[in-house]
């Protein structure tokens, strides 16, 4: 963030500028401020002994104007006004001829051109970056897909914000997909940042968004992506390939409420039921991340645990629980998720309990930092009750009046034979 932004947030707060993804305009009263410190140097300079000028206080007038207008002209008119009010107060105490006089033109002349340059780098400049978010943002909705409010059995929420602010996207992974299998989410973590996390994430959740619907057993999942992910980082050549590893943690919620883990070197999830205290659903054997061990060799053990209606589970990254305050500690995510899951639907759980890490923080938080909440809530039995017996009892659908059958061939009488067999006529 410039320091213009950093000011403008901190006084004015921050407000849409005309570029998309500007870090934000001064308001429009704001424009008025050059030329209220205009007039209360010239009011000081009235009020003030001849002998003590405050002309050149005048130079600070075309700096201010570069600050709080987005207009590259805006500091060159401004610069003209205060030139206009230099040679009056000048005037006025009889100083034209000295080289205070002189000085202060000068600088305000300097000053202005040097608001013009400014004003226009940073307007080229926000337009990069407005450029950029642009693409990040198209990125992110082509790799991180939003998650609808219902999948399958369960409701879903998820809440992303990346490290790199204006990027807003980073190394860490999410999808919930609805298979024949049941609902299937991952969540995930990728070793480092930057384009490379970028990359090795999108290749996970290609494969994981198939692998989902083909694979039956949940570690079977874990193993075909395991093995799409070693043969992206090799076939591409991808920098640090010996480094690089995920970790994530899978989970499958069945039709009968049976929920299933598996985990490779990520922080356990976290089951809410109703007012009891937040449960991490820790695995009796761990397996390393994804990316450690050779691909035919990743087996990890399947965890389950049944589910009742309105249970939910946290699955989140690193970046939550790592979370510091100015202090040092970290942010203790099992002490203050029942207080923020208190009331409301899994999206407004996860809006508390993100505002709640920044308000620990109490600044941007330093690394990615995913959250997704999954609530099972099966349809009601009576309303599949229901749904069976309209089935059942359905009438038939009205059919068109019955077609006329065949006439029928008239019958052939039977004639003897000699060998006292009966045949009939030809």
């Amino acid at each position: 963030m410039s320091a213009t932004g950093w000011i403008r947030e901190r006084f004015a707060g921050p407000t849409p500028g005309a570029a998309p993804g500007a870090t934000g305009t001064w308001p429009r009263t704001a424009l008025s401020l050059p030329f209220i410190g205009m007039v209360l140097v010239v009011v000081l300079d009235y009020f003030t002994d001849a002998a003590v000028t405050v002309e050149p206080a005048l130079t600070a007038v075309p700096a201010l104007a570069a600050v709080v207008s987005r207009r590259t002209w805006y500091p060159l008119a401004i610069g003209a006004c205060t030139e206009a009010a230099a040679f009056l107060m000048a005037f006025h105490n009889d100083v034209l001829g000295e080289s205070v006089h002189s000085a202060t033109v000068f600088a305000i002349v300097l000053v202005a051109a040097i608001g013009w340059v400014s004003a226009t780098l940073r307007l080229r400049q926000e337009r990069l970056l407005a450029d950029a978010q642009l693409v990040a943002s198209i990125a992110r909705r082509v790799l991180l897909r939003p998650v609808p409010d219902r999948v399958g059995t369960v409701r879903a929420a998820v809440h992303y914000a990346a490290a790199a602010a204006h990027a807003r996207i980073g190394g860490d992974l999410y999808e919930v997909v609805n298979t024949r299998h049941g609902v299937r989410a991952v969540v995930g973590d990728v070793r480092g940042k930057g384009l490379g996390a970028v990359e090795t994430a999108a290749a996970v959740l290609g494969a994981f968004r198939e692998a989902a619907h083909q694979e039956a057993a949940l570690d079977k999942v874990a193993g075909w992506l395991a093995d799409s992910l070693d043969r992206a980082l090799h076939e591409n050549d991808h920098p640090g390939v010996e480094e690089e590893f995920v970790t994530l943690v899978l989970i499958g919620v069945g039709p009968d409420g049976t929920a299933e883990i598996v985990n490779c070197g990520h922080p356990a999830p976290l089951l809410l039921r109703g007012t009891e205290a937040a449960r991490p659903l820790e695995l009796a054997e761990t397996v390393p991340p994804l990316g450690v061990l050779d691909p035919a060799d990743v087996r990890p053990p399947v965890h389950r645990v049944p589910l009742a209606p309105g249970d939910r589970v946290l699955l989140f990254t690193d970046g939550v629980i790592e979370a510091r305050d100015r202090a040092g500690a970290f942010y203790p995510l099992a002490e203050r998720l029942p207080r923020c899951a208190e009331g409301g639907g899994p999206v407004e759980v996860l809006r508390r309990l993100h505002e709640d890490v920044v308000r620990h923080v109490g600044r941007q938080l330093g690394d990615d930092a995913a959250m997704l909440l999954l609530q099972y809530e099966p349809p009601p039995a009576a309303d599949r009750s229901q749904a069976a017996a309209t089935a059942v009892v359905a009438p038939p659908a009205p059919t068109s009046a019955p077609a006329p059958t065949a006439p029928t061939a008239p019958p052939v009488p039977l004639v003897p034979q000699q060998n006292g067999h009966l045949s009939r006529q030809p």
